[in-house]
């Protein structure tokens, strides 16, 4: 059992060299200590000594380096800081709509290819101020610094967010210096933690990142770099299978996407929908043939099995056991609701109105108006999500402590070039990022946050913003370590709202920024950490990545906040439930909700003694012990299947269920247990040449169809304003056959305004 399960790699990491072997020396000690490491001969050290001794590295990333290779060009600048200005505006826009289309880095890291090498072909060769304007070819250094300026921003910042949260919940709408503090203070403020922690986080060999050995597949595979693990059994080059597993995946999405959407989910009736349905229910039907659903919660041939495979009995005890016990019991009085939903509910079934526990003066909690309406009813699902998520934060500090507190001091005390694998050596040609650099980037930051909350009366006070700041820095480490073996995200949220909510209650403003400055910190902290690792596998120089991110950030976070103030100016109805253009913001909506359950009622009146759902808080003590099983079990019985036992991976790994369905969850249990399980162990040389190629080209394909349906099919469904004076309360859907040269099928459905009209949505 140990044998075959050690097999699927990357679990705990001990790399720290003995005193009796070498630094470039893996010992047969160490690989039985770290899972990730698989089983080497005497004859087989000389081999790693010039190559990573992890065999998911070896497959995915080159072992050499050219340190002429032109990297920060000034087409590289100018494409990467096009990049920064066009996906953070379009997601932004994209953003407050529903549906939404979300442009990843993946598209930039597509389309820069093409780019690049058609500004080489077409650039004359100038020099500017010392220059060259075409230095050559597109290299792939060019195009790995294009992709990471192009990502580290391309998400919408939470700070916006907030911001709009407080104009739509709250009618507080401050200035654009504000604002402009406040993102940029919580953006870089995380970008200095994580070179401050690269040095535990990057440099070792240990830590992995998964999800970048994707990225790196990739790059490797449009500029025909051979890499060690990819292997000649197999004639078809990695290139080729990328472009027909790239079509397939483009072309296969039209049916799941648009034609044919019972492949993607099915629902049921009521009582199957509680078993089998998708959505609403435990997932019971298994299967989805829709490749967004199988990675919404990341790529199931990114993440080592082993890390699935504690995913996988997780949601099984959790959501296919604990949550039907609950359910069926009538705890919570969770039998009145759906027993899986992403929303709340009141004491007469229908969906919690916050507006009716709100003081309109200050927006804060009225506890008359609390008392005479409802209590806050959660569904089974969703309370016990809360649970796993206070186990999760527990048992992470409870897991890094045991496994990983000699690494920890060890990497303390170590520098770049004492690392023991061929990456690490060769980036020591380059000049690393200075201490103080980082330093520099936190004290301005702060100095911005500071002002952002004082200046303008939040009710956030300094000390309780250095608190989110530490809780952000404190958990980087250890979150940072289980993410770079594991793959699996550990969150915050709900734990620094539960810590704000008990402290300054009453306040939504002040639960929001330290929601703010103590999970999304840590999380950009997280995501800079995984671009410097990305670049550290593919030998960027760290100071061009330092400015490139640095000055990426600051144009994405700028231009974010420019759409977002655009759109709320002149956009009609901006996140109304009836926009027409469908802009009704419900990421806003769930947050500013949040916002009112955390920080208007908050936890005092959900989870303390004597309340209803204080028995959720016991998962703090569970989560806290659980390590201690897997950790006694192993130092007892070595090399057995309890060093693959991970509980931060058990708790975090259903953390994102909601809003994540239950169908996400199985398909991506499946998928990886036959890919990084099955065809890793019997066909290890097409796994290692094709796998991260496959991942890659299914990501790329639905992307470009996602945005191609909704540009082309999808803007079909317009809206056309019908005055219907004696519809009121009327709504109907029926479907009709509409002829726009082709014959398609589209859903009509018409939705009332409260005036006698309606909204006609084809």
């Amino acid at each position: 059992m140990a044998e075959s399960i050690a097999m699927a790699g990357l679990e705990r990491q001990r790399l720290l060299p003995s005193s009796s072997s070498s630094d470039d020396e893996v010992t047969d000690e160490e690989s039985n200590l770290d899972s990730n490491l698989d089983s080497v001969g005497p004859g087989d050290h000389t081999e790693l000594e010039c190559d990573s001794p992890y065999v998911e590295v070896r497959s995915a990333v080159a072992n050499t380096d050219d340190p002429n290779m032109p990297v920060g060009t000034i087409r590289a600048w100018i494409i990467g800081l096009l990049w920064a200005i066009i996906i953070p505006g379009m997601n932004q826009f994209f953003f407050f709509r529903y549906p939404s289309v979300i442009i990843g880095s993946l598209v930039a890291q597509l389309l820069s290819f093409p780019l690049g090498r058609a500004l080489a072909a077409l650039t004359p060769k100038w020099t500017i101020f010392g220059m060259e304007l075409n230095p050559g070819p597109f290299s792939i250094k060019e195009h790995v610094f294009v992709t990471i300026m192009a990502s580290v921003g391309s998400q919408s910042a939470f700070a916006t967010e907030v911001v709009a949260i407080q104009r739509v919940f709250y009618n507080q709408r401050w200035s654009f210096t504000y604002q402009w503090l406040l993102t940029m203070s919580t953006q870089l403020i995380g970008f200095s933690f994580g070179g401050i922690l690269r040095r535990f986080l990057v440099s070792p060999p240990s830590m992995i990142w998964p999800d970048t050995l994707v990225y790196a597949a990739l790059f490797n595979t449009l500029h025909h770099t051979q890499v060690a693990g990819s292997g000649d059994k197999y004639s078809m080059s990695r290139e080729r299978f990328f472009s027909y597993a790239c079509l397939l995946s483009f072309f296969w999405y039209f049916l799941p996407g648009y034609l044919f959407t019972a492949l993607s989910y099915f629902s049921w009736n009521v009582v199957l929908n509680q078993v089998f349905g998708g959505i609403h229910g435990l997932g019971g039907s298994l299967l989805t043939f829709d490749w967004s659903q199988i990675a919404y919660t990341g790529s199931p041939l990114a993440s080592p099995w082993w890390a699935e495979a504690n995913v996988a009995v997780g949601f099984v005890f959790f959501f296919w056991f604990l949550t039907p016990l609950l359910y069926y019991t009538n705890t919570w009085y969770s039998e009145y609701m759906p027993i899986n939903s992403r929303y709340s509910y009141d004491r007469f079934g229908n969906f919690y109105n916050v507006t009716r526990i709100l003081d309109a003066a200050n927006s804060t909690l009225d506890l008359d108006a609390f008392k005479t309406y409802s209590p806050l009813l959660l569904p089974a699902a969703f309370a016990l999500s809360y649970g796993i998520a206070f186990a999760a934060i527990s048992s992470t500090t409870v897991h890094a402590f045991l496994f990983f507190r000699q690494q920890i001091w060890a990497q303390s005390r170590m520098s770049l070039s004492e690392q023991p694998d061929i990456h690490a050596r060769l980036m020591s040609k380059y000049a690393e990022v200075p201490d103080w650099w980082y330093g520099l980037i936190f004290l301005s930051q702060f100095i911005f946050g500071v002002t952002a909350i004082t200046v303008w009366h939040t009710g956030f006070p300094v000390y309780a913003f250095m608190a989110a700041l530490l809780l952000a820095f404190a958990y980087s480490l250890p979150v940072g370590i289980i993410r770079a073996i594991t793959n699996q995200k550990v969150s915050l949220g709900v734990i620094s709202q539960v810590i704000i909510g008990y402290w300054l209650p009453g306040n939504p403003l002040t639960s929001l920024l330290f929601k703010t400055y103590g999970n999304i910190t840590m999380y950009q902290a997280l995501t800079f950490t995984s671009d410097l690792k990305l670049g550290h596998y593919m030998k960027i120089p760290p100071r061009l990545m330092f400015w490139g991110q640095v000055w990426a950030t600051c144009i994405a976070g700028t231009v974010q906040l420019c759409v977002q103030a655009w759109m709320f100016a002149n956009i009609p109805g901006m996140c109304d439930d009836h926009q027409p253009a469908g802009f009704i913001c419900p990421n806003t909506q769930i947050s500013g909700t949040e916002s009112i359950i955390w920080g208007v009622i908050g936890p005092r009146f959900l989870f303390s003694q004597g309340r209803m759902y204080h028995s959720l808080f016991s998962f703090f003590v569970i989560g806290a012990a659980a390590p201690f099983l897997p950790y006694y079990m192993d130092k007892r019985y070595h090399n057995t299947i309890w060093k693959y036992v991970n509980f931060p991976v058990i708790f975090n790994g259903v953390g994102w269920l909601p809003p994540a369905s239950t169908i996400n969850y199985i398909s991506w249990a499946i998928v990886g247990f036959i890919f990084q399980f099955v065809i890793r162990r019997r066909h290890f040389a097409w796994w290692s040449k094709y796998n991260y190629v496959l991942s890659a080209a299914l990501d790329s394909g639905v992307a470009p169809c996602v945005v191609l349906i909704f540009f082309t099919l999808a803007i079909l469904r317009t809206c056309a304003h019908l005055e219907y004076r004696q519809l009121t309360g009327f709504s109907e859907q029926l479907f009709v056959f509409v002829d726009f040269n082709i014959r398609v099928m589209v859903r009509l459905v018409v939705t009332p305004f409260r005036n006698g009209g309606a909204i006609l949505y084809i």
